[in-house]
């Protein structure tokens, strides 16, 4: 830090201490909170597994030159993004990103660990956990749109033993890390328009997810979830994972997870406000962390007004051993390693600033009827010089606080991304 940057933050320090925060020790925590970064920004979610488009409810926009190819270019384009950014990660890794071996080749009903050594290896090396999630979607076994919760007794089968070899895939990246893996069970099963039977295909959704979780893993290892949504491409009149199935799904089967993406609700609702109503009934929840644009467009996460409302309700609460954070978000309209930057930065940002609140005075106005004194701290605290805290700890993360960042971003893309065809 230069000795301006040095002055600012000693600056800071005494008027955030005025407010009875510890910025500092802000600092610290912060160094220890795992985010997972999802590997799918980096190829518009393509996978090694096929070749065809996508399909299930999923769409990247976009067309930016540079996207990765290979798993070594995918592997080498997250290491520049996380380069780029402050604290402590895991890896998030869909089972389409199958790396295989010598023409060898398995359909995701027979995927194995073996197929995914190159991830541990990748996450060793870099002292990293790693997510995990069954891919659903862009299969030729996807029937009429349905999974899981298909009507067709051979496609359900199909896709349960897919979800069974995840959870054993799942237990191998907790055993080899040391971390526990958080598993993520999404599908886009649902119809266009009105069905004439809602409650037979959340029937099977049900016993599919049972049947999948009838595999063994040590749950102090592997974290299933499920991830509802309200609707989809193609899907608009219904889905099967609603958020009234997953969340009782989670509530009713002893290990399971209810995972919240924010993308996922309809657009009046905010998943900052579910997080403290789930953390009455839930030990552990899980969030994907992405920004919706009047639909679930996975857009970039910016370090926006609900993000710092997420990051809130997490630190307030003492939850932040009890939330996995995980990003998810594809942009192929922009620079990819740029994008992710972004959404990390940004989440990083919100945690901070959560970090740098008076938690514990405001809750106590609000708790003595003190409302009008609660909005005016409220207020006083949004002028706090939050900058010069985050540039501390971006410098003792050793990595830049201000946009220069991008300069890295420039290089890599004209010496690296620009030379992909």
């Amino acid at each position: 830090m230069s000795d301006l940057s040095k002055k600012a933050f000693e600056v800071a320090k005494e008027q955030y201490a005025a407010f009875g925060v510890d910025v500092e020790a802000a600092v610290k925590k912060l160094k220890d909170i795992p985010i997972s970064v999802h590997c799918w920004q980096g190829d518009d979610v393509k996978g090694f597994d096929q070749d065809g488009p996508l399909t299930g409810g999923i769409q990247t926009t976009g067309n930016y030159p540079g996207k990765a190819r290979t798993p070594e270019e995918l592997m080498a384009d997250l290491d520049k993004a996380m380069s780029l950014c402050p604290g402590k990660k895991k890896i998030n890794v869909h089972a389409c990103y199958a790396i295989f071996e010598n023409g060898e080749f398995a359909d995701r009903d027979k995927l194995e660990p073996k197929h995914f050594k190159k991830w541990v290896d990748f996450a060793k090396e870099r002292n990293m956990g790693i997510d995990f999630n069954p891919t659903f979607f862009s299969h030729p076994k996807v029937k009429d749109g349905l999974t899981l919760s298909s009507p067709d007794e051979e496609t359900r089968k199909f896709w349960i033993e897919h979800g069974k070899a995840c959870i054993r895939i799942s237990q191998y990246f907790a055993e080899e890390t040391g971390v526990p893996c958080v598993m993520n069970i999404w599908t886009g099963d649902g119809y266009k328009d009105i069905p004439a039977d809602r409650l037979g295909p959340r029937m099977r959704y049900k016993e599919s997810i049972e049947a999948i979780l009838s595999e063994p893993f040590d749950k102090n290892k592997v974290k299933p979830c499920v991830e509802s949504k309200v609707f989809g491409i193609g899907v608009e009149s219904f889905t099967a994972g609603s958020a009234e199935f997953a969340l009782t799904f989670a509530a009713t089967h002893d290990g399971c997870l209810p995972l919240m993406d924010n993308g996922h609700y309809h657009p009046t609702e905010v998943v900052s406000d579910k997080i403290p109503a789930l953390l009455c009934f839930f030990p552990e929840i899980a969030l994907h962390v992405t920004r919706g644009v009047r639909w679930d467009s996975d857009h970039v996460v910016l370090f926006d007004d609900e993000t710092k409302e997420i990051a809130k309700e997490i630190v307030r609460n003492d939850a932040l051993d009890r939330v996995y954070i995980a990003l998810d978000f594809f942009d192929a309209s922009i620079n990819r390693i740029a994008a992710w930057t972004v959404g990390i930065r940004s989440f990083e940002k919100a945690l901070l600033m959560a970090l740098c609140t008076p938690n514990a005075k405001l809750r106590q106005l609000q708790d003595e009827g003190k409302l009008t004194e609660l909005l005016v701290m409220q207020e006083e605290i949004k002028n706090l010089p939050f900058g010069a805290v985050w540039e501390k700890y971006c410098e003792e993360c050793g990595v830049r606080a201000d946009s220069n960042w991008f300069d890295e971003i420039t290089k890599y893309e004209n010496e690296v991304l620009l030379k992909r065809v």
